[in-house]
């Protein structure tokens, strides 16, 4: 019989702790989504509804939550958290650990990140079998957006599809909440991520149909890419990228 290898991948983090008797009501102040469902996916946001850091928030007790978050961000997480704490009584603090993520495992700290069905291990005796270029590529092709690629503080979280991952549209109120909210029930984005086929694509390759632009590559590998497009582009589109006007297609809207 045939030994299956597990497929797993390191997945680099910071890490912040908030604990204390006001924990779970200070974060549900401060974050998009509603911790009382922890583990979930967040954001911090400016009031004007700009990313300072996406999160996963896990809970340890009840009154002890773990931020994950991503590489270089934890002292900004933890710093915009120290300056709107005032009198809640929690403790804002950076942890060190080591993060894996399990595909088709489901006993860790769920992770949809990269298209597939996955769970997230800390400080798990687990050797990797992926390589950073393979989670890159099942990143890309799943869709998912990565931060400092697809995500920053010129992006709305609605353009990368947060709004459906990472915020709650039922809970209290949050920095950002009300030009989130705005966006949804009474404007619409110009343009959105898309999953591209295009052979050799660059980050930063305008995309074109016919002449006009219409979006810019943000992620490639090998035959697919990643970037935002204008929503009024159809599935299938053809698409011309970069300075040698590469041929392509839209593959997901």
């Amino acid at each position: 019989m045939a030994t299956v290898t597990r497929r797993v991948a390191a997945r680099p983090r910071d890490y912040v702790r908030v604990a204390g008797p006001d924990a779970e009501d200070f974060l549900q102040r401060m974050v998009s989504n509603d911790v009382a469902d922890a583990p979930c996916q967040a954001l911090l946001l400016t009031p004007k509804a700009r990313l300072i850091a996406p999160l996963v928030v896990v809970r340890r007790s009840e009154d002890d939550f773990l931020l994950l978050t991503e590489p270089g961000l934890g002292e900004r997480v933890q710093s915009t958290l120290l300056r709107a704490k005032f009198a809640a009584k929690v403790e804002i603090e950076p942890e060190e650990h080591t993060s894996v993520v399990v595909f088709g495992d489901d006993g860790g700290i769920p992770n949809v990140e990269f298209g597939e069905p996955a769970s997230e291990l800390l400080d798990a005796d687990v050797t990797p079998t992926l390589s950073a270029d393979d989670l890159e590529r099942l990143r890309i092709e799943g869709g998912r957006p990565a931060w400092g690629k697809e995500l920053d503080d010129s992006i709305l979280p609605a353009e990368a599809g947060l709004d459906e991952t990472h915020i709650s549209f039922t809970k209290g109120c949050y920095p950002g909440q009300e030009p989130i909210a705005r966006l949804r029930y009474r404007g619409k984005v110009n343009r959105a991520l898309r999953v591209l086929e295009v052979e050799g694509a660059e980050p930063g390759d305008e995309i074109r149909v016919a002449e006009k632009v219409v979006g810019r590559v943000t992620s490639a590998v090998g035959d697919r890419a990643l970037g935002y497009v204008r929503v009024e582009v159809p599935e299938g589109a053809d698409l011309r990228i970069g300075p040698t006007a590469k041929t392509g297609r839209t593959l997901s809207a």
